[in-house]
């Protein structure tokens, strides 16, 4: 443990509009306050670097691309392999390993060592793996790497230890899995055909051995030839010459016939006593034309004939559709005797695979289900229902059902949160499933002791929601909610709906959830906050809309006469609250060139509508098109339930709505927040005569990351879009004005010639909002302005009362008619105002890492990743005014000069609100007790404190106004601020304040009324004395501070990162402490101690970082965290040593020991006299000694990792030890355990081989030998 020690003292006095205090503090222009008894704080930190280490612990979600499929029919488990060189492993639910191979080749192949637990896979790169698959986390054993050939179809008989390898060359190769070396014996292509071929006969793409001689190699080639190879004799017993080429060859368990399919669509039947010709040609998909043609069909790319004892046999195969049938999706078809099944499927088929009874190719098949593996998708058909209905799976295969957009995660969630999601999804899941269960049950999995409750929400581009329960490292979904629903469905043709691109208006882009409230909070790629609450009764509700004008104005001048008919301010006693206000598109709400205004960009439902159980609309925030401009992207959202407020920020400022009484209490623009407090001098430049619109930066967001195309697959990876078209449009969105307030010389003395904020409240009615404006006692901010404009803001002293506007009328333009004319299409013709919604998924772009790569670089990235178009001073202006790369190296040190050169800034850059968090905290220095704040970060890597005033008891609550003074303390950080957090003076995190969950719409109990029974942690709560105030954790995209509140002196900074940036922080609880979590641009995973920043964990996870990561990177509680590794995938991972040590025991076993089903009794004379199948010695032909050595030069061996030494244990130190020695004994028990068996097993075949011979004996004693 370490004891950190500092003696506090007061910040030193400043006067208002002086210099900016020291670096390491952060400080607050206003009035000076006296400097408190210095005092020292103990804060015993238990963390250290041990508790931290770095693993994966489970990936969930579709395997992306997949490219092979097997089978184990004893085990019981499936693999499927990618084409990114992944392995995924399945078995009962619980039971999921992923497996990577370290070369990336893609999986061409996989063959299961049938109950042995090892697995073999065939990659692009001509390399064999073998995988020991009796560990929990599998390892490689061996590996073979092909030089001179490459390999296209690999077979391995049930228990043998010999694999053919079959290559493009037309050879077929023999490797020991044993041992995994090649053997000298060979079956050469120009030995397999006729010697007088003069053609090659292509790669080799079928190898399987015959069912009623295991000495019988069938070969199939591409061009069409078949060979059955003699392996004893060396020779070719038959040789097969087809016309079409060959894609798959079955053979009937008798092994007296096979299948197979061709390219011409037809399936070709060979009986082995006459191989001249088919015995049955068929094309079950092609008709006989009028001209008496056979229609042309698609090739059949694999056949699997397989028998039934109480039924015909089963004929599945995919493809052979006719050519003409254009638009048909995929199939897959059951031919059963003579009815055929064509399933149609939604996705191609990559593979599918019958599911037998038996894993002996020689006996009666009895299929009863047949797993097909499309491109994105798993479904497994049973075959013993004549209807043919499919399996439920119960995999959370459907991740990207529709693209994903953005995630959450959150650990230690109430206990009683997931049975009642589940019990209310379960109410809309699916009907029409097999009765049967999941015929993929193998390996076992407990519910380990480390567990507790665990939700991931995923937010897709549809609109949807997904609600998942992650406990103990599993994943199943609980609820979907469909945020679609609460808008009009837009109809084509009309105005504005036909202007809006037609694919994910309803996108996702954030969330945030109150678990023990349950308030829900959406904000959508429209500019659109959806709030649901959550009720168990289903109820009849009109959804309450209010609409929000928070947008850059596009004039740089709006003279006092243009707007002294439209006062916006209205006298103080004119307002009459009311429940919601929703403007409807329509032509009133355009200019009269037809630009759009105070228009949404989607249209809510404005009818009573039911709503079922589960989360129900409460409220829908929409911003407002703006003289033509669409609004920006929300970046920022935070909820607070036990204050009943909402608050969001984009670009253009910060709006706070009370959804308790449906009304809009704060809306101002990033400037106008600073009050007299703003550390910048913003400097404007003179106006520019070529000025164009800014509407293609608007909508951006998710929207950059979609190209104009709009038919591309939405889960492939895309390109981005390009930020900026010109560096004219980059200048022209520069020089705009983040704000079109222009204070008057008296705002208190004539309220006509009051302009309308660029931030006015778009609604008829709010409730009364007081601007509790800081008293400035001396000279107040001036902004430096054009001379016909210049303002003074000197005489504003008092405090503003004045309630929020009407709105303005909407008869007379905004836009003057100057010499510029009216600015008309401001979007370029066919540019939508935002494009098609990009999924998180979709994102592979790589980041800066280096910091050569320049900060525009990084400033793009960020804009991608927040969905805002932010601007630094450094990108455009290389002598400006401030330098981020290079003046904050000393510690943020802003010059005590107010000189232009050192802190002053354009006054036209925009700032954006890029976090917001509500807590109870001291909004400034000179208060005692802690009050309820809006904590509120920016791009410039600033940080407000904005106190409010909330009534306390429930009536007032409901009808009283909540009041807020936005001139609060100012913090000062390099680079965007990201997260805030919140420590008492011990270390411990405070939690925010939140609302007991109370169902709205439960039955009236006149005994026990509803009321709100809020839970408060006040800082000052955990404390002896009170007042003593808090720790505040603030984390930007360069630094991390550590505040002491109220003094707001700086205790302790850190400097993340120079080369990179951060792109996700959170304060996170981890072994009964607390700690600072980040995620870097560069792949790097950190951990620093709280509150002395000291470093704890430094890892370098990712070595680049692609868009889709940097979007869905999300921390948790417990050490965990999770990301999108692919389109389809959510990966976990956990930074806890804790976890790593209890992984092994939380992750399934893929094998359990299992005794082989025996084969069928032959009977003694058919077993003698019907072949020689049985004493087929591989090892005799095969092994070193009868073939020899094969060429060092054609393979190379390549050991593995050592199977359980190698094996990489999510642990170290004595605890990985013996973590290791413990699995090392449990394999060792599992290999006795086995020997065992198979011991009894011999000895009991021994006995039984001795008793029918002494029966036989005693039967032919007494014989002469004429009887015989």
């Amino acid at each position: 443990m370490k004891k950190f020690r500092k003696v506090l003292d007061g910040l030193t006095t400043s006067s208002p509009g002086g210099p900016i205090g020291s670096p390491s503090c952060g400080s607050a222009a206003g009035t000076p306050t006296a400097a408190p008894t210095p005092r020292e704080i103990d804060v015993q930190e238990t963390l250290i670097s041990e508790n931290f280490q770095l693993c994966k612990t489970v990936r969930h979600g579709f395997p992306y691309q997949p490219t092979a499929l097997a089978f184990d029919p004893v085990q019981k488990i499936l693999a499927i392999g990618s084409r990114s060189g992944g392995v995924r492993i399945l078995g009962r639910p619980g039971v999921d390993c992923y497996c990577q191979h370290e070369s990336g080749a893609a999986v061409l192949q996989l063959q299961f060592l049938i109950n042995e637990g090892a697995l073999v896979t065939a990659c692009a790169d001509d390399t064999l793996h073998l995988w020991n698959l009796r560990q929990r986390r599998p390892a490689v054993l061996h590996s073979l790497k092909f030089n001179r050939e490459r390999i296209t179809f690999c077979h391995l008989p049930f228990q043998s230890k010999w694999l053919y390898v079959g290559t493009e060359r037309g050879n077929t190769h023999i490797v020991n899995i044993e041992s995994f070396i090649l053997s000298g014996y060979v079956i050469m292509w120009n030995k397999a055909i006729e010697l007088s071929t003069k053609t090659h006969p292509g790669p080799v793409v079928h190898l399987s051995d015959s069912p009623k001689d295991e000495g019988k190699l069938l070969i199939g080639f591409e061009s069409g030839t078949i060979v059955q190879w003699d392996l004893r004799a060396k020779k070719a017993d038959f040789r097969i010459y087809y016309d079409e080429a060959i894609h798959s060859v079955s053979w009937h368990h008798e092994g007296k016939q096979f299948m197979c399919s061709h390219s011409d669509g037809s399936l070709t039947l060979w009986n082995l006593r006459n191989t001249t010709k088919p015995f049955q040609v068929t094309f079950p998909h092609g008709k006989i034309q009028k001209d008496g043609r056979k229609e042309s069909c698609k090739p059949i790319l694999k056949v699997e004939y397989k028998t039934s004892r109480s039924s015909e046999p089963f004929v599945i195969f995919s493809g052979g559709l006719s050519y003409d049938k254009a638009g048909r999706r995929p199939t897959l078809t059951i031919m059963h005797g003579k009815a055929i099944t064509v399933l149609e499927m939604d996705y191609p088929i990559v593979e599918f695979m019958v599911l037998c009874e038996t894993p002996y190719n020689n006996e009666v098949q009895e299929p009863y289900a047949v797993v097909v593996l499309l491109e994105k998708d798993l479904i497994v058909v049973d075959l013993t229902q004549s209807n043919f209905p499919v399996f439920e799976n119960p995999y959370p295969m459907d991740i990207h059902e529709s693209p994903v957009t953005c995630t959450a995660y959150f650990a230690d969630c109430p206990p009683d949160i997931i049975p009642i999601l589940y019990s209310i999804g379960t109410k809309h899941k699916k009907t029409g499933y097999s009765q049967k269960e999941w015929p993929v049950s193998g390996g076992t999995w407990t519910l380990g002791s480390h567990t507790y409750p665990e939700i991931i929400i995923t937010g897709h581009a549809d609109g949807s929601i997904k609600f998942w329960d992650a406990s103990a490292i599993t994943l199943q979904m609980l609820y979907k909610l469909k945020t679609s629903k609460v808008f009009e469905k837009p109809k084509p043709g009309e105005g504005r709906a036909a202007e809006l691109v037609e694919e994910d208006p309803f996108a996702v882009q954030m969330v945030s959830w109150c678990p023990q409230s349950r308030i829900f909070c959406v904000v959508g790629i429209s500019a659109h906050i959806i709030l649901y609450r959550f009720s168990k009764y289903d109820a009849n509700t009109q959804i309450v809309s209010l609409e929000v004008r928070l947008q850059c104005e596009p004039e740089d001048v709006i003279s006092p006469s243009e707007n002294e008919n439209n006062p916006c301010f209205t006298e103080p006693g004119s307002h009459s609250p009311q429940p919601h206000h929703q403007h409807p598109a329509s032509p009133g709400n355009r200019t009269p060139e037809g630009m759009k205004d105070s228009v949404p960009c989607l249209k809510v439902k404005d009818r009573m509508v039911r709503v079922p159980p589960g989360y129900q609309s409460d409220l829908v925030i929409q911003l407002l098109w703006v003289d033509g401009e669409p609004p920006q992207q929300i970046t920022s959202l935070d909820i607070n339930s036990a204050y009943g407020l909402l608050a969001f920020g984009n670009c253009n400022g910060l709006a706070v709505v009370d959804y308790l009484q449906k009304t809009i209490l704060l809306c101002m623009s990033t400037l106008d927040l600073y009050g007299a407090t703003d550390p910048y001098q913003r400097l404007t430049r003179s106006p520019r005569r070529n000025r164009q619109s800014t509407s293609e930066f608007c909508m951006r967001g998710l929207s950059n990351f979609y190209s104009d195309s709009k038919k591309r697959i939405r889960t492939s990876y895309q390109s981005l879009t390009e930020l900026t078209d010109n560096q004219q449009s980059i200048d022209m969105e520069r020089s705009k004005s983040p704000t079109s307030v222009h204070y008057p010389t008296s705002l208190h003395n004539d309220p006509r010639i009051l302009p309308e904020p660029v931030a006015s409240l778009r609604a008829s009615h709010c409730s009364p909002v007081f601007y509790l404006l800081d008293n400035v006692k001396g000279p107040g901010r001036k902004l430096s302005l054009p001379t016909d404009l210049k303002t003074d803001l000197d005489h504003v002293n008092g405090h503003c009362t004045s309630p929020t506007s009407q709105p303005c009328s909407a008869g007379k333009p905004r836009v003057p008619m100057g010499p510029e004319g009216p600015r008309l299409a401001r979007r370029g013709p066919g540019r939508p105002p935002f494009r098609k919604a990009q999924s998180a998924a979709c994102m592979e772009i790589s980041l800066p890492v280096s910091h050569t790569e320049g900060h525009a670089s990084r400033r793009a990235m960020l804009q991608q990743l927040h969905g805002v178009t932010m601007y630094s001073h450094d990108e455009h202006h290389t002598t400006a005014s401030y330098c981020w790369s290079e003046r904050e190296s000393r510690e943020n040190s802003f010059s005590r000069s107010r000189s232009s050169s050192v802190s002053s800034i354009d006054r036209d850059t925009k700032e954006a609100i890029t976090t917001l968090q509500f807590g109870e905290s001291y909004g400034r220095k000179s208060d005692a007790l802690p009050t309820p704040c809006l904590w509120v970060g920016t791009s410039l890597g600033v940080v407000l404190l904005i106190p409010m005033s909330i009534p306390t008891d429930q009536e007032e609550r409901m009808e009283e106004a909540v009041t807020i003074g936005p001139s609060g303390a100012v913090l000062m950080l390099k680079g965007s601020v990201l997260r805030f957090g919140f420590l008492d003076c011990m270390g411990a995190l405070i939690q925010s304040p939140y609302e007991v969950w109370r169902d709205l719409n439960a039955p009236e109990d006149p005994d026990r009324p509803r009321r709100r029974k809020l839970v408060h942690f006040s800082p000052s709560s955990s404390q002896d004395a009170c007042g003593e105030g808090h720790l505040a954790v603030v984390c930007s995209e360069r630094q991390a501070k550590v505040f002491l509140m109220p003094s707001q002196s700086c205790l302790f900074v850190h400097n993340i990162t120079e080369s990179s940036f951060v792109l996700r922080a959170d304060v996170v609880s981890v072994c009964n402490s607390v700690c600072l979590a980040c995620f870097c641009a560069n792949g790097h995973v950190m951990t620093l101690s709280l509150p002395s920043l000291r470093p704890l964990m430094d890892v370098n996870y990712l070595p680049l970082t692609d868009m889709r990561i940097a979007r869905t990177f999300c921390f948790t509680n417990g050490g965990q965290a999770l990301y999108l590794s692919s389109p389809t995938e959510i990966q976990r991972i956990t930074y806890s040593q804790e976890m790593c040590d209890n992984l092994q025991e939380m992750l399934g076993e893929l094998f359990t020991p299992i005794e082989t089903p025996e084969a069928q009794n032959r009977g003694f004379l058919k077993g003698f006299f019907g072949g020689n199948a049985h004493t087929f010695d591989r090892e005799e032909l095969f092994g070193e000694a009868a073939a020899g050595k094969a060429s060092r030069s054609l393979a190379q061996h390549i050991p593995g990792q050592g199977g359980v030494e190698g094996m990489k244990v999510a642990a170290s130190g004595v605890v990985g030890e013996l973590a290791r020695a413990r699995i090392a004994l449990d394999e060792r028990g599992q290999r006795l355990g086995e020997l065992e068996e198979r011991t009894a097993l011999m000895m009991t075949s021994a006995e039984t081989f001795s008793k029918h011979a002494h029966e036989l004996m005693l039967k032919c004693k007494d014989k002469k030998w004429y009887q015989f």
